[in-house]
């Protein structure tokens, strides 16, 4: 909402709140864009404080090494944010706006990953065994689209945090056409049509990010149709990724309909807002569908191979 309401300098200084200690800012004061940023930095230092909890919960009661590590990453993901928050407001750069945003969805990540290795469904995948034949293309269609969604997020960031208004406003066309034209004379008629309605200044660049950003969200919605349609031919015996992949093709589709409202309402703060939530929880079901199969493919190999050097060798011999 920070972003999609532009009120991200509603609060010019950092660590404080117009001088006061961040946690003793007067309710009274919590106003316009002032309640939108102040919360934001109010809900980064919870999530902080959770993330310390949990990665000290971890080293106590986890007997996973590489877990408890995961723990330790979560807190440098955290502080790293917090200072990449601060000082987007300090420095005024959008680029440090951007990076922030994509080490926040980075951090989602890690935390869904750790919630799920944490689970007793977790545990639960030892015992499981799949044909590796068959799963290995449903396990790289898997890293394949959650990379993907990772790269269309980052484009989205650099849309939200680089320019103001829409580069195009309209869809599923582009300025007209499906393919815009951006040449200087082109670009000079569709600047002076904006002057004319008081909206921001648009280059070549930033149209043409808007269009990387349309096509990759077609490459990714066929791409988990796909996903969904081999794991319910192949994987009949895994009801947990069957029922994922379905959910996750409806997700993409509610995305692609957000996608086109946001243009539809001229970027409207809430659908704006609602669109980079679900991108999130795209993004989350990427992580669980990839954890998922590499657990199984991991698995397969294990059983096939109880020794550790054995293992190795096979996995040489497969990437030989």
């Amino acid at each position: 909402m920070v972003t999609s309401k532009n009120v991200g300098l509603s609060v010019p200084d950092w660590p404080t709140t117009f001088g006061y200690n961040m946690f003793l800012f007067p309710i009274s004061k919590w106003v316009g864009g002032i309640l939108f940023e102040h919360t934001h930095r109010l809900m980064g230092s919870l999530v902080g404080v959770l993330t310390i909890i949990l990665a000290v919960w971890l080293w106590l009661r986890e007997d996973r090494r590489w877990v408890r590590r995961l723990g330790v990453i979560a807190v440098v993901g955290v502080i790293l944010q917090g200072i990449l928050g601060g000082l987007r407001v300090t420095m005024m750069k959008d680029q440090i706006g951007i990076f922030h945003a994509c080490v926040a969805q980075a951090f989602l990540g890690l935390l869904v990953f750790i919630a799920l290795v944490t689970t007793k469904f977790w545990a639960s995948l030892s015992n499981r065994h799949f044909d590796s034949q068959k799963f290995s293309p449903i396990k790289f269609l898997a890293i394949a689209i959650t990379v993907a969604i990772y790269m269309q997020l980052a484009l989205g960031a650099t849309m939200r945090h680089q320019h103001r208004d829409l580069a195009i406003l309209d869809f599923p066309t582009a300025n007209g056409a499906w393919i815009p034209d951006t040449s200087a004379s082109a670009l000079a008629k569709i600047n002076a049509w904006r002057d004319a309605r008081a909206l921001s200044d648009v280059s070549a660049f930033q149209i043409w990010l808007q269009m990387v950003h349309r096509f990759l969200a077609l490459i990714i919605a066929v791409a988990i149709v796909t996903f969904c349609a081999r794991v319910w031919r192949e994987m009949r015996d895994f009801a947990a990724l069957e029922r994922l992949s379905l959910l996750w093709v409806v997700l993409i589709l509610c995305q692609i309909s957000l996608g086109a409202w946001v243009i539809w309402s001229n970027k409207a703060a809430d659908v704006a807002t609602a669109h980079v939530a679900l991108g999130a929880v795209m993004l989350s079901f990427g992580v669980i569908n990839t954890a998922l199969c590499w657990r199984i493919s991991g698995r397969d190999s294990a059983l096939r191979f109880p020794d550790a050097a054995a293992r190795r060798l096979y996995h040489r011999e497969r990437t030989a």
